[in-house]
């Protein structure tokens, strides 16, 4: 058979009759042309073709305030005016971080694209839902949440979406102010002003992300 004779590498063929070397060569260049031709099954495993390595989220230069200032590979996000996240968070539960490097005026959250990243504060329309410098949480000009606790310079705040509440962290402790009704496809949002400067953490977070949560990844569909 094809296997029978595949099989043979060398030695005594078993084809050997009483002409003798001149059937063992007539079968050694079969077992050649068989492997030649049946090389990639017979000789050789599956081939692994390697994932493409997702790219980093980072800060949306085409979604962004005219006067907003991105710098660090799109991870931070100084001037005046917001920007939103190159990717939106379409997994169930999505987490990032914003690492507060300057005091100013500043926003974290959550827009749509329809947003108006050019006016600050952010939180003033229907489609941001923010949480700002002076410590209120804001939404279509409400102030949903006012916190106790002042934000400085050095803080880590978390930011956490699952389609159902929008909650936020600080240095990885809940403030327990959620946000619930977002409508949409969300983004991640930020907005600076009076020589704020925040950094954006997609990854590699400096506290865990609470149970169930994860990083925001792309849609495969934009990729």
């Amino acid at each position: 058979t094809i296997r029978r004779l595949a099989s043979l590498g060398g030695g005594d063929c078993p084809c050997r009759n009483t002409r003798g070397d001149l059937i063992k060569d007539e079968c050694a260049i079969f077992v050649i042309m068989l492997r030649r031709c049946f090389g990639c099954c017979l000789d050789k495993g599956p081939r692994h073709v390697p994932l493409q390595e997702l790219p980093p989220v980072i800060l949306d230069t085409h979604h962004m305030g005219m006067d907003v200032v991105i710098v660090k590979s799109g991870r931070r996000i100084c001037g005046t005016g917001g920007a939103l996240g190159a990717a939106p968070i379409a997994q169930d539960k999505g987490y990032l971080e914003v690492k507060i490097q300057s005091t100013g005026v500043w926003g974290i959250g959550l827009a749509t694209r329809k947003a108006n990243l050019s006016t600050v504060p952010l939180g003033q329309d229907a489609d941001s839902w923010i949480l700002r410098s002076d410590s209120t949480i804001v939404h279509d000009g409400q102030i949903k949440h006012k916190l106790s606790t002042h934000i400085s310079d050095g803080d880590i705040v978390g930011v956490t979406y699952n389609h159902v509440e929008l909650n936020f962290y600080l240095n990885g402790d809940p403030l327990h102010c959620p946000l619930t009704g977002i409508r949409g496809t969300i983004y991640p949002c930020l907005y600076v002003d009076e020589g704020a400067i925040l950094d954006v953490i997609f990854s590699e977070f400096y506290y865990p992300p609470p149970d169930g949560f994860d990083r925001i990844m792309y849609e495969q569909s934009l990729l």
